[in-house]
């Protein structure tokens, strides 16, 4: 028999996990898809960190992770989570990046392994599929492509922990070698490798992997360089119209991915809609999630959250996007709910250490 306390407590959980209704044709918009990545690949991350050694009662609180290998690549899952695999992975030593690698081959990542395989070479696979990197990974983790003195791809991940980053830098780069590699199905040598972050005290293992000692630290971006001859070669894998199919099956892919659902998606929605509605108060939002404020506060706890960061990263993610469309700082800091220009300004040092700057197109 349910009591009506428990009863009520489960009204208030559902309340507060239900996700917003999916679009009828299971259609879903770029922006709801920026801030997710494939299940695919945090089924690699997983796997390589059980491997490693991460317990896995810390592998259990991350959402996403359980379930993932019924999941295919339509299924999304929390950039948020992603991260926390990797940071997860960055306390086993410095090396994982690598080891994610090592538990990469071809065909792990479904259509994207195979779109930067198949074109007639490298840089014409790469240019191609450079427009679907989302299949993978977050609209802000994408990849560029730089052509003098041959092909250069460049990656800067948005984490923010340096141990963290210096292993997903790793990781990429050493994920586009490995498939260059397969791709021409010979060995490749790089004609550079460059690093973001400090010179580690060894570096053997980067040596060894990647093939050459022209690798450089402390660098403007992460980036690995393939000669003319690797970069222009034509790839053993090359099958123009089965890269054609690919591509549509990758347009249809990013149309109708549908995210998975976070413990916290719920409040995340009445939370922007408190903000846009002009009044984001804490009793504002729990009364809309039918919670009282302090069931609301406890349950952000449990996920490791609290009021504050979450309307502080709201704040923080529609400040960069009202100030890219063109908005002035004055005019930003009033619809965010700032008492003024001064105080959005002191946030932004806050958030990253910079003051706030509006696009330069408008």
């Amino acid at each position: 028999m349910i009591s009506a306390r428990s009863e009520g407590r489960e009204q208030a959980d559902s309340a507060f996990t239900t996700a917003a209704a999916p679009d009828p044709a299971g259609r879903r918009s770029a922006g709801e898809l920026a801030d997710t990545a494939s299940a695919q690949l945090i089924g690699l991350l997983r796997d390589t960190a059980r491997r490693v050694g991460v317990a896995p009662e810390q592998l259990a609180g991350i959402h996403g992770v359980d379930g993932a290998d019924a999941r295919g690549e339509l299924d999304r899952v929390p950039m948020s989570s992603l991260v926390r695999l990797w940071e997860l992975l960055a306390h086993t030593g410095p090396r994982a990046g690598l080891a994610v690698v090592d538990d990469a081959p071809l065909g792990r990542l479904s259509t994207w392994d195979y779109l930067i395989t198949t074109g007639a070479t490298l840089t014409e696979s790469l240019r191609a599929a450079q427009p679907y990197h989302r299949l993978v990974t977050g609209a802000a983790e994408s990849f560029q492509l730089g052509y003098q003195d041959g092909l250069t791809i460049s990656y800067r991940t948005t984490a923010q922990d340096p141990a963290t980053s210096s292993i997903i830098n790793e990781y990429v780069l050493g994920y586009y070698l490995r498939r260059t590699r397969e791709a021409l199905d010979r060995p490749v040598t790089p004609a550079r490798v460059t690093f973001g972050h400090p010179a580690p005290p060894e570096h053997r293992a980067l040596i060894e992997i990647f093939g050459t000692r022209r690798i450089e630290f402390d660098a403007p971006a992460d980036t690995i360089t393939f000669t003319p001859a690797d970069a222009e070669a034509p790839l053993v894998r090359s099958d123009p119209a089965l890269a054609e199919l690919l591509r549509g099956h990758a347009d249809l892919v990013l149309a109708t991915a549908r995210p998975i659902p976070g413990p916290l998606d719920a409040f995340r929605h009445a939370l922007a809609a408190a903000l846009d509605a002009g009044d984001p108060g804490l009793a504002v939002v729990a009364s809309r999630l039918a919670m009282s404020p302090r069931s609301l506060q406890r349950r952000l706890a449990e996920h490791n959250s609290s009021w504050r960061r979450e309307l502080d990263l709201l704040r923080y993610r529609r400040a960069e996007a009202l100030l890219d469309s063109g908005l002035t700082t004055t005019t930003v800091a009033t619809r965010l709910g700032f008492t003024d220009d001064r105080a959005l300004r002191k946030a932004f040092h806050r958030w990253r250490g910079t003051p706030p700057r509006t696009s330069p197109r408008h």
